[in-house]
């Protein structure tokens, strides 16, 4: 704790969650105080970074001096006491508006928090604000740029989730996927994104999109500060990162059909850290049956979008982009046929990976093409995460390598459906070994 006492006030913004949730509930500052230091950052980097769609930095600090109080009180504290989170603003927030990245729903005010907003709160957690999301969360671009370059894209659709935390404005934000919505923006700006097993965290409260694909995912500055903010959102709830301890996980390299689209500097990077990693990861080949996964996954998403969004079409498609609507049309085409029989896909492929999980504790696959692309008119590309996210597979984005650029770039590591904790493990011993090599 001595680390944590001495550090000035004003770098409070730089600890991880887990540091400053054991500092403000220890008395080694206040929850007032950590909420200062991120504001003051805020204050410093939100004109070029532009994150957040909604900050009212007395709101903040009411939550923050309500948690000193609880302290101060001796009421039993949560596991994330005092700290900040970012709240992709596609997700239900009782005391600040949710507007979905949409001028159609502009001055919208929910009546009661999302089912995470409210386990967040339980918590102990100060919700920050909303941060920017894509267009009702799908493709074309809101205001957010990379963190790293605000000249290229942070990503999409959990653009200010992931920009917010890479810039050190808040240790903790969520988003959500339904194709790669937390692990590319997570990528791109070179921040942990965890996408946990589909159905692990409740949906209750947040935009529906696509049903079968939603899913709610978190972005963070470490493994272990993921870790801990998700498992206060899983419905079995309360895991912390599991222990490290043990046998070295073996790890399947699979590079999917999409290899030949990774960049040079990218395919160059990965496959040094492959080689790297030596005897612990082995190139494995993908089931030839998940190769129709790309084809299915947007049967389904648009058919499912066009179903969801139909008030929107009907309201005021003049006022969607021109990608939106191309969705729109495409998904209110689908046949019944077509979209049963890609759904039905979701159980046979997961099945196809049971052999290689038998053999491999998780697969490290490419997370991106590569870098953040230079340009804000689009998010880049999110086939790599599409595989992972039509199986419902828990998936990690991990900023363990960089472009010949400079920029990050994130790899992924994906685990068996409901083997969270084993993912969890082996991403630790990865980092690990990767920052080792």
């Amino acid at each position: 704790m001595s680390e944590l006492t001495v550090l000035p006030a004003g770098e409070l913004h730089t600890l991880g969650a887990g540091a400053l949730a054991q500092g403000a509930r220890n008395g080694a500052f206040s929850a007032e105080a950590v909420v200062r230091s991120c504001l003051d950052r805020i204050a410093r980097v939100e004109d070029v970074v532009q994150a957040w769609t909604f900050l009212d930095p007395e709101l903040a600090l009411t939550q923050a001096r309500a948690a000193d109080q609880r302290r101060a009180a001796g009421a039993p504290l949560g596991a994330l006491h005092g700290v900040p989170v970012g709240i992709k603003d596609i997700i239900d927030t009782a005391d600040m508006p949710t507007e979905n990245g949409t001028v159609l729903h502009a001055g919208r005010r929910p009546r009661a928090d999302a089912a995470v907003v409210a386990r967040l709160r339980a918590a102990g957690a100060v919700i920050m604000g909303k941060t920017v999301t894509t267009e009702l969360a799908t493709y074309a671009p809101g205001k957010t740029r990379n963190p790293h370059n605000p000249e290229h894209t942070p990503g999409g659709s959990s653009s200010g989730s992931a920009a917010a935390v890479a810039a050190g404005m808040v240790p903790l934000a969520v988003g959500t996927q339904t194709n790669g919505s937390v692990l590319r923006p997570a990528a791109f700006c070179g921040v942990y994104g965890y996408k946990p097993s589909f159905g692990l965290i409740p949906r209750a409260g947040v935009l529906c999109q696509s049903p079968a694909f939603d899913q709610i995912g978190v972005l963070a500055r470490s493994i272990e500060d993921a870790a801990l903010l998700a498992g206060q959102l899983w419905d079995k709830g309360g895991t912390a990162m599991p222990d490290a301890a043990g046998a070295p996980p073996k790890i399947a390299f699979v590079k999917t059909p999409l290899w030949d689209r990774v960049e040079a500097d990218a395919r160059a990077a990965i496959s040094a850290l492959v080689e790297r990693l030596g005897g612990a990861v082995a190139e494995v080949p993908m089931p030839s049956v998940a190769a129709g996964v790309w084809e299915w996954h947007r049967t389904v998403m648009e058919a499912e979008i066009a179903s969801n969004y139909d008030a929107e079409w009907t309201q005021g498609r003049d006022r969607l982009s021109v990608s939106l609507r191309g969705q729109i049309e495409r998904g209110r085409a689908v046949l019944a046929f077509d979209y049963q029989r890609a759904l039905a896909q979701i159980a046979v492929v997961n099945a196809a990976f049971d052999d290689l999980y038998a053999r491999y504790d998780a697969i490290l696959t490419p997370a991106v093409a590569g870098t953040a692309p230079r340009g804000l008119g689009s998010t880049g590309d999110p086939a790599f995460c599409t595989l992972w996210t039509f199986c419902g597979m828990p998936a990690l984005a991990l900023p363990l390598l960089n472009g010949a650029n400079g920029l990050p770039l994130g790899v992924q590591l994906v685990g068996p459906r409901l083997a969270d904790a084993r993912l969890l493990r082996a991403a630790g011993w990865l980092a690990d070994a990767a920052h080792a090599a």
